[in-house]
């Protein structure tokens, strides 16, 4: 099999590194940048930092601080307005996952016009777009080097996913201090985000040698360092770690895929307003444990490289491990069910019919060792509720 691997362009990472944007400006020759980020981002410091970085250099940017959590198709007019007022020629997206899916999607917007839903998978998409650079504030999503991303649409509330070397950021700024004022829940979650992206992965129908060597590398350091930024957000040699880590995940889904968890996720997102990486980790130990028959020995490697079982045991007991180690994992992090986080049992049965039809249409569970059919996938959502 021939892998198809592509990544940013450029990538800094380390300490720091948001220190170079101006300098990554003039190297990516562009003059006119917008800033895209949210509300919050404004009172941290970070965009005028990044503003007087740029216009020390003689260039002008601009902002645009509409980012919603999970952002929606109704969120990106005004910043698509924001990026043809400016005559952007370069989309900086700041903030976490829902910011650079963003500016993703106003790159390709502001070039190509059309409605999102145009760009939806399973179109591969490969036309023009505002180069974008793609500044992560949270250890998780890995958005800043895949070629994906993920919108809502505001009249079907289907959590779109759009793929394509169009998506995919021209540079990274991988900088740890970003996040190190991030609360535990928020770690909690993006940090079970970028395992799910890394085991995904590595177990996908679309792994290859390349993407294995990440996700492997993203597995051992998140084991090693999730329970301990989650205790101790001060902790920067963590915070440090987490972060490539999680930036080695989405390098290594971006060029394999994800999978099931994923695809019942996003629906989740969408109609219960539970955020992204949070709904990775309701479903992840009961889909793994789903899933593993159709790829024991790759679940078994996971096991080994989190370190929760040693070499020698067998695939086995090493795979059962794994969906033990998944369970404790969301209840050292307290992460709540489906009825923990106070969604209403009835209105989430009624919804679970369109959740698999949604997660089926979307093709990640196409990807999974185990492809699931739509009475599987209630099943799922039936068990994890409570």
């Amino acid at each position: 099999m021939i892998a198809n691997v592509a990544l940013p362009r450029i990538m800094k990472v380390g300490g720091g590194a948001i220190n170079e944007v101006g300098a990554l400006v003039d190297e990516l020759g562009a003059a006119r940048p917008l800033i895209v980020t949210d509300a919050f981002m404004l009172t941290t410091g970070h965009v005028d930092r990044i503003i007087k970085a740029i216009e020390h250099d003689g260039h002008t940017a601009a902002v645009f601080s509409g980012v919603v959590p999970d952002p929606t198709t109704d969120s990106l007019k005004e910043g698509i307005e924001a990026a043809r007022r400016h005559d952007a020629d370069l989309i900086i997206g700041l903030g976490g996952g829902s910011a650079i899916d963003t500016a993703k999607a106003l790159g390709i917007l502001s070039r190509q016009g059309g409605q999102m839903r145009d760009f939806k998978a399973p179109r591969n998409n490969n036309g023009p777009a505002v180069p974008v650079v793609a500044i992560p504030t949270t250890a998780g999503s890995g958005s800043e080097a895949t070629q994906f991303s993920i919108i809502s649409d505001s009249e079907t509330h289907e959590k779109m996913l759009c793929a394509g070397i169009s998506f995919l950021p021209v540079a990274a700024v991988i900088d740890y201090e970003l996040t190190l004022t991030m609360p535990a829940r928020l770690t909690a979650d993006t940090g079970i985000d970028a395992l799910t992206h890394a085991i995904e992965a590595y177990v996908s129908r679309k792994a290859n040698p390349f993407s294995d060597g990440f996700a492997l590398s993203a597995i051992r350091t998140i084991g090693t360092n999730l329970r301990r930024v989650y205790t101790d957000g001060s902790n920067a040699d963590a915070r440090e770690a987490m972060m490539l880590a999680s930036t080695q995940a989405g390098i290594a889904f971006s060029n394999s895929s994800v999978a099931l968890v994923h695809g019942m996720s996003r629906p989740i997102g969408a109609l219960f307003h539970v955020a992204h990486g949070l709904a990775n980790a309701m479903l992840f130990p009961s889909v793994t444990e789903f899933s593993i028959s159709g790829a024991e020995n790759r679940y078994a490697d996971c096991a080994r490289a989190l370190g929760i079982v040693s070499p020698s045991v067998s695939d086995q007991y090493a795979a059962g491990a794994l969906v033990a180690e998944l369970h404790a994992l969301n209840r050292d992090l307290e992460v709540p069910t489906p009825e923990g986080f106070g969604i209403d049992r009835a209105s989430w049965e009624e919804k679970i019919p369109l959740m698999a039809e949604q997660a089926l249409s979307s093709g990640s569970p196409g990807n999974n060792p185990l492809v699931p059919d739509a009475e599987q996938i209630q099943g799922i959502y039936k068990d994890i509720f409570a």
